[in-house]
C-alpha cells in the first residue's frame, strides 16, 4: 500500500473514527484503525465490537492495499504535523511497519494484518430513511442528558428511538430516563420511518453520532433493525452499532397528564438561582427545596456542615402555596434545555412527578421525580 494524502483530510477522517477506539484493549487489533486504499481514496475503519465508524478521504493512491495501525498514535502524529503538509503512508511486506512521512518528519508504526480486523455486518437493516440533520441534533441534545449511567438497569443506558401515532400524525420520538427524570423529544416522522422497530441506541453510540453530526450536512441517512442501527453522514462517513437488547419501560405511565398547579418562571434566572444555592448542598442528595406561593418562589438549601442558602424569585403562580424538593443537578439539566425565556412547571403534589415544558417547543417534555424535603 502506498498513498499520499493532504494532512487536513487525513486528520478529519482519523478524528471521526479514532474516538471509538478504547484506550485500553485486551484485544490488540481493536486498538488499531483499518486503512484501505483503492481508486484515489482511502477509507478508515475503527471498532470496539459493539460499534463501527467508517470514513473516507480523497488520496493519491500509487499502490492499493490494506493494513491496520495504532489508531490513537497515528492520529496524534498527524495532528502534530504542519498544516498544509502532504502525508505519505507506505506499507510493504518487506518492512512490517507503516511508514509515515511528511516533509522532514519520518515515523514507523507497528501493524497487524488487515484480515484480522473485525468488520460489522450491515445485514438486515431497513431501507434508508433521510432525517434532517438539525432535527436529529435537536432530538439528541434535548434528551441524552437523562440517559442512565447505572449499568444494572442496562435497558436504560441508551436513547429509545421509535415512531408513534399522536393525534393522527406519525412522529419520530426519542426518550431517555434514569428513573429519577425523563426527557422526551419528538419531530414529524420522516418518510418511510413509520412501522420501523423501536430501538434503544447505546449512550456511547448517541454521543459519537452527535459528534459526527457537526460535519453531517443537511441530512443523515438512517437505517434500523431489531439488532443494529446505522447512520450515514455527508462525506461518506458511517456509524454502525448494535442496539441494546432489552425492553424500554412504558414511559407514558410516568408522564403527568392533569397536573393542575401551573407555575411559570424565567428559565435563566431560575437556573442561576438554583446554581447559587446549590453551592452548599450535600454532594450526594444535592437537594433544593422550592417553596411556591402566589407570585413568589423561595429556594432553600440546608447543609448541617456548610450552612444555608436562600434565594427568592418572582414567578407567575396564583394557586395554593406548597413546598417540593428536587435534585439541583436535575433542575439545572432541564433548565439548560429551555430555548425560550420562560419554563413552565406543572405540579400535582409534593410527592408526584412534575412536568416541565418549554413554551417555545411543544415537541419536548421533561419529567422530574421530587425528593423528600
Amino acid at each position: 500500500m502506498k498513498l499520499t494524502i493532504e494532512r487536513a483530510a487525513l486528520l478529519k477522517a482519523l478524528g471521526h473514527v479514532q474516538s471509538v477506539v478504547e484506550r485500553r484493549n485486551t484485544i490488540p487489533i481493536l486498538s488499531n484503525v483499518l486503512l484501505s486504499a483503492d481508486r484515489e481514496q482511502v477509507s478508515f475503519s475503527a471498532t470496539d465490537l459493539d460499534m463501527e465508524i467508517v470514513d473516507e478521504a480523497a488520496a493519491h493512491v500509487d499502490q492499493p492495499g490494506q493494513i491496520t495501525a495504532p489508531a490513537h498514535t497515528l492520529y496524534e502524529i498527524v495532528r502534530k504535523l504542519p498544516e498544509g503538509a502532504d502525508v505519505s503512508l507506505t506499507y510493504s511486506g518487506e518492512d512490517p511497519r507503516l511508514q509515515i512521512s511528511a516533509g522532514r518528519s519520518r515515523f514507523n508504526l507497528p501493524v497487524l494484518p488487515a484480515g484480522d480486523f473485525p468488520v460489522m455486518s450491515a445485514d438486515g437493516l431497513s431501507a434508508h430513511i433521510q432525517v434532517d440533520a438539525n432535527d436529529l441534533i435537536r432530538l439528541i441534545d434535548k434528551t441524552r442528558f437523562a440517559i442512565s449511567t447505572e449499568e444494572t438497569r442496562y435497558y436504560l443506558n441508551g436513547l429509545y428511538v421509535h415512531t408513534v401515532m399522536d393525534g393522527g400524525e406519525a412522529k419520530l420520538r426519542a426518550v431517555a430516563t434514569d428513573g429519577h427524570r425523563l426527557a422526551l423529544a419528538e419531530m414529524p416522522a420522516p418518510e418511510g420511518s413509520a412501522g420501523q422497530p423501536g430501538v434503544i441506541i447505546p449512550r456511547k453510540t448517541i454521543n459519537e453520532a452527535r459528534r459526527l453530526l457537526e460535519d453531517a450536512g443537511e441530512s443523515v441517512g438512517f437505517q434500523v433493525s431489531p439488532q443494529k442501527v446505522r447512520f450515514e453522514f455527508a462525506g461518506a462517513s458511517a456509524l454502525t452499532s448494535k442496539v441494546i437488547d432489552g425492553s424500554f419501560p412504558d414511559y407514558l405511565r410516568v408522564i403527568p397528564r392533569d397536573n393542575q398547579r401551573v407555575m411559570t418562571v424565567d428559565a435563566e434566572l431560575f437556573a442561576k438561582a438554583v446554581d447559587r444555592v446549590a453551592t452548599i448542598s450535600a454532594e450526594k442528595s444535592r437537594s433544593v427545596k422550592l417553596a411556591i406561593e402566589t407570585g413568589r418562589m423561595t429556594l432553600t438549601v440546608r447543609n448541617m456542615e456548610a450552612g444555608q442558602g436562600v434565594e427568592e424569585l418572582e414567578i407567575d403562580y396564583d394557586g395554593e402555596p406548597f413546598e417540593i424538593g428536587f435534585n439541583a443537578r436535575y433542575l439545572l439539566d432541564v433548565a439548560g434545555q429551555i430555548n425560550g425565556e420562560t419554563a413552565e412547571f406543572r405540579f400535582a403534589d409534593p410527592a408526584s412527578p412534575t412536568l416541565v415544558l418549554d413554551p417555545t417547543d411543544a415537541g419536548v417534555k421533561y419529567v422530574l421525580m421530587p425528593l423528600r424535603v
